[in-house]
């Protein structure tokens, strides 16, 4: 069976579609758990969604989501090896496993654009997706490489040094480590678009390779500085009442921590979720100039 052949059964065959979806994401979902990439509500999550990537789109949707999960993977594991590593995870609000949250914060949206696609196929929503995932690989890149700065990092609210760990802080390793983060979704997407970008006989043609690849270069970094920035600002941050150290997590050291700025709804989830909205609207935007 040719390629395109191949293309052509998975797109005439919704079923198909379906169980192959299921089975891989299946497969992918519990070798993650087994590496502790994922927690068990994380691997539920990551498995419904991954089939609902293949159902509805094509190689492109399905292909920069594991494209995503394996390069954040490898890095979360690379790092943690390094010592520099448990000085700040600790005030993380979440550990390296990824739970249903975490799952759902960084690819919700894209599967909901992918939803989209399926009934409406239009170029920018391609875009936006490229940008989406962009988004939550460069901040994923930008946390996990630039945990290993020897620089403090530096607060994008007001631009004084903060201790490693604190949220909306940023380094020069971390903001290069980001947009790498978002070029590799936009090398990975100008590959991917060679094969068809959906199941639908009226699925648009892929957009200019070199056009996402500047999208998702650009979308990384906004929404990687976007993130910061919700970090700094709006999202609920505590004092631990026992170290007194600042913190995600509303329980530190056993004990309730005390809420210091943001909003109690506000979470980490929260900000990665409209970080990479804000980054899908961008290379959206930036696919119609381009």
């Amino acid at each position: 069976m040719t390629e395109n052949e191949l293309w052509t059964l998975l797109e005439s065959e919704p079923l198909l579609r379906l169980a192959i979806g299921a089975a891989g994401s299946l497969a992918i979902a519990g070798t993650a758990y087994r590496l502790r990439a994922l927690s068990g509500s994380g691997a539920a999550a990551a498995a419904f969604m991954g089939t609902g990537y293949v159902f509805y789109g094509g190689p492109v949707w399905f292909g920069l989501l594991i494209a995503f999960f394996v390069s954040s993977t490898f890095w979360s594991k690379w790092k943690k090896k390094h010592a520099s590593k448990s000085g700040a995870e600790k005030n993380y609000a979440k550990g390296s496993r990824r739970d249903a949250g975490q799952v759902t914060a960084n690819g919700g949206v894209g599967l909901f654009l992918c939803a989209v696609y399926g009934f409406w196929p239009e170029q920018w929503l391609l875009y936006a997706f490229v940008g989406v995932m962009a988004s939550v690989n460069a901040d994923t890149w930008a946390t996990e490489i630039g945990a290993l700065s020897r620089r403090a990092p530096v607060s994008v609210r007001t631009l004084r040094r903060v201790a490693p760990g604190t949220s909306g802080g940023v380094t020069p390793l971390g903001s290069l480590a980001a947009l790498g983060g978002g070029a590799f979704i936009g090398a990975c997407a100008m590959l991917l678009a060679q094969a068809p970008t959906g199941w639908s006989a009226a699925a648009v043609p892929a957009p200019p390779a070199l056009a996402l690849l500047l999208a998702g270069a650009a979308a990384g970094l906004a929404g990687a500085f976007a993130d910061s920035w919700l970090g700094a600002t709006v999202q609920a941050m505590y004092r631990c009442r026992v170290c007194g150290s600042e913190t995600e997590r509303a329980v530190h050291c056993g004990s309730a921590s005390e809420r210091i700025r943001g909003f109690g709804w506000m979470t980490n989830d929260a900000v990665n979720l409209l970080s990479s909205l804000m980054a899908g609207a961008l290379a959206a935007l930036l696919g119609e100039l381009l």
